[in-house]
């Protein structure tokens, strides 16, 4: 997911930090020193990532735009300039206007935000916007929470003691709570130098920065592969007690179907599958000289040369035209495909279901399917114009059926009318007048519309009393059949007030 780098270029980062024996550093060139190693990392093993770099104070400024150039995001931090007072409100803005004009507020999206601890002054400081939420109008809201998915970092250059003595350490929880809570504020241990800084920047890099490295494997052959980016915990809101579900290291392929079976499933997250060589070593942070560069682009020839598991999977996926079912963990399970960004240029890529034994219904439980071998006969036929899929549901879904809803009073009206016309022609439309009932019936309970079954037995009474002399006798015993059960069902009686329970005619001597 993108990264957009906050940097705070107040005067307070400015102020001096004592360095024994050592050349005088300000807190703004420790939080340099930070980043570049940030940077560093992320060039050595998060390559992929798109980091932009914002610079704010009372006002706010794009320095570089989203990029994967870390030379350029480094060289923008060699040139920072001091401003005035800090505005952290301000800037907020600013990230929610960039972050939506280049990914649109679908897109999950990381901030690390920089500073000293140094909350401003008076109007625009972060105590007074917080202070001010509630008395807003909608014109000026606060910018937290941001419209897209966003996990907030707070690296301050303080230690926490310095922070909670002038009440800041508050003020940034309600902010990092306001964001989603879905982050974390990282405090310097110990005094403030460039050992301390680095910690606190190794921390935050294996809280989020860390490379997702798993196997896969495919019956006796495997791969190790880099998952981009890192896979999140996935959280199932049914379980009484929830616990965060993480994707196993261990990747294993249970099986092959066509992309038409498949079709285009809901998925949780979309990643990168990519091959990593085994003997590669990764290289120290800071490091970069000329021969470790040279170094490593001979091991990426020699990996090149080498046959590997990954890219042959990704290869017939793409020529056959089919995915593979990967199981994530237990009960857990995603598809592996190949998706074009152009012509001539494929990736692999791994989707998540959603957990659980059977995430796409279509194809029932995961764990139910085998191998076209084991078929008493081929399921797509001898010449593949058939499918087995999509299975067909056991119960019949809603949707599929002809549901009675009533929107306006016309519609219930139509209803009844159409059963009093039909009780004005029994004994001859016996069925239809009982169709009709039962609809009625079925729709007044799964509304707990009870007043109208009472009231429609009452119309049928009424009905009763005023048949013809020349009237079939088995019409009368049909109303009063037909207004007993009804007013049965709308007492609330378990037996007759079943859902499932049906209204059939009475047997008479009249019937036939």
């Amino acid at each position: 997911m993108p990264t957009v780098v906050l940097m705070d270029v107040s005067l307070s980062m400015t102020r001096p930090v004592s360095q024994d024996g050592s050349e005088e550093f300000q807190r703004k060139n420790l939080a340099v020193h930070g980043l570049n190693m940030l940077f560093e990392h992320m060039a050595s093993n998060y390559r992929l990532e798109f980091t932009a770099l914002m610079a704010f104070s009372s006002l706010w400024e794009l320095l570089v735009p989203f990029t994967r150039d870390y030379n350029a995001l480094q060289e923008a931090l060699s040139n920072l300039e001091d401003y005035d007072k800090t505005c952290v409100e301000s800037a907020l803005n600013g990230v929610s206007n960039v972050v939506q004009q280049e990914w649109g507020s679908a897109c999950p999206c990381q901030v690390v935000l920089i500073t000293d601890g140094s909350l401003g002054i008076g109007k625009g400081s972060l105590r007074h916007s917080l202070q001010s939420l509630k008395q807003r109008g909608d014109d000026k809201k606060f910018p937290l929470p941001f419209p897209f998915p966003t996990k907030m970092f707070i690296m301050c250059v303080a230690n926490a003691e310095e922070l909670q003595m002038t009440g800041t350490m508050d003020n940034l929880e309600e902010l990092l709570r306001l964001s989603g809570g879905d982050g974390q504020i990282f405090t310097m241990e110990g005094p403030l130098c460039m050992q301390s800084v680095q910690a606190m920047f190794g921390r935050l890099i294996d809280r989020a920065y860390s490379p997702f490295h798993a196997v896969l494997h495919c019956g006796n052959l495997s791969s190790d592969v880099q998952v981009f980016p890192r896979p999140e915990p996935v959280v199932v809101d049914e379980e009484v007690e929830p616990m965060p579900l993480t994707v196993n290291t261990d990747l294993e392929i249970v099986g092959f179907i066509e992309i038409a079976d498949i079709s285009s499933p809901p998925v949780i997250s979309r990643h990168l599958v990519l091959p990593i060589a085994v003997n590669k070593e990764v290289d120290e942070v800071g490091t970069g000289a000329t021969d470790e560069l040279e170094e490593e682009a001979s091991s990426s020839q020699m990996a090149g040369k080498s046959p590997n598991f990954c890219v042959l999977l990704h290869g017939s996926l793409k020529v056959e035209g089919m995915v593979a079912l990967v199981q994530l963990g237990p009960e857990w399970y995603g598809m592996l495909y190949s998706q074009a960004d152009s012509k001539k240029k494929s990736n692999l890529m791994m989707s998540l279901f959603e957990p659980g034994p059977d995430p796409l219904p279509w194809l029932g439980k995961i764990s139910h399917l085998g191998p076209i071998s084991e078929a008493a006969e081929n399921p797509y036929g001898e010449d593949d114009s058939k499918s087995p899929f999509p299975l067909q549901p056991q119960v019949k879904r809603s949707y599929a059926q002809n549901v009675t809803v009533w929107i306006k009073a016309s519609g219930l009206q139509t209803d009844v009318q159409k059963i009093l016309r039909n009780a004005r022609k029994l004994p001859e439309k016996t069925q239809t007048f009982y169709k009709e009932l039962n609809r009625l019936r079925k729709a007044a309970l799964a509304f707990g519309f009870w007043e109208l079954l009472k009231g429609v037995a009452d119309l049928l009474e009424r009905e009763c009393t005023l048949l013809p002399d020349s009237a079939h006798p088995d019409a009368a015993f049909q109303l009063s059949h037909a207004a007993q059960q009804l007013k049965l069902a709308s007492s609330g009686d378990s037996q007759y007030a079943a859902f499932d329970h049906n209204i059939v005619p009475m047997h008479t001597d009249f019937s036939s």
